[in-house]
């Protein structure tokens, strides 16, 4: 199914479904979810002054196809499951962020390293608006946010 750019899913009738298999798409089997391993970086940001708008058009990012919002914290070791359960009231679940080439620095005594991402469509204004989400999540937990990444299936 199809998200929004809140992460929301958005219901599509036979006929949407139809022309998008006769346009080359495969329907709902092809929305990406967070993990799948097909995926790979379209754009990503590891500067805090960065504006999304700015990453997002010097990218490989295709506006109109869905997409995976990743987002990389450093939080206290205690405090994985209280993000974790707040992320998840937003549709975000916690993935592997052991494969994320960003800062290279080992995490400070007692933290870790947390990806959380959620699919959704993708556009500068939310993606700046889940980047300060994250901010203040990270901030109420102890940790801080390291960067964040779209990642989307490759062009065929």
């Amino acid at each position: 199914m199809a998200r929004d750019l809140n992460g929301h899913p958005v219901a599509t009738g036979g006929l949407q479904r139809l022309f998008g298999r006769l346009r080359g798409g495969s329907g709902a089997a092809s929305e990406p979810v967070p993990g799948d391993s097909d995926l790979v970086v379209v754009a990503e940001c590891f500067d805090d002054t960065a504006a999304a708008s700015t990453v997002l058009a010097d990218s490989a990012w295709r506006e109109s196809d869905q997409a995976v919002l990743r987002h990389l914290l450093e939080i206290p070791s205690d405090q994985i499951d209280a993000v974790a359960d707040t992320a998840a009231q937003d549709g975000y679940e916690v993935v592997d962020a052991g494969d994320i080439d960003g800062p290279t620095a080992e995490p400070g005594p007692g933290m870790t390293r947390v990806a959380l991402a959620r699919t959704q469509l993708v556009d500068a204004l939310h993606c700046s608006q889940e980047r300060s989400r994250m901010a203040g999540l990270g901030a109420r937990h102890d940790g801080t946010v390291l960067g964040w990444q779209v990642l989307q299936r490759p062009v065929a």
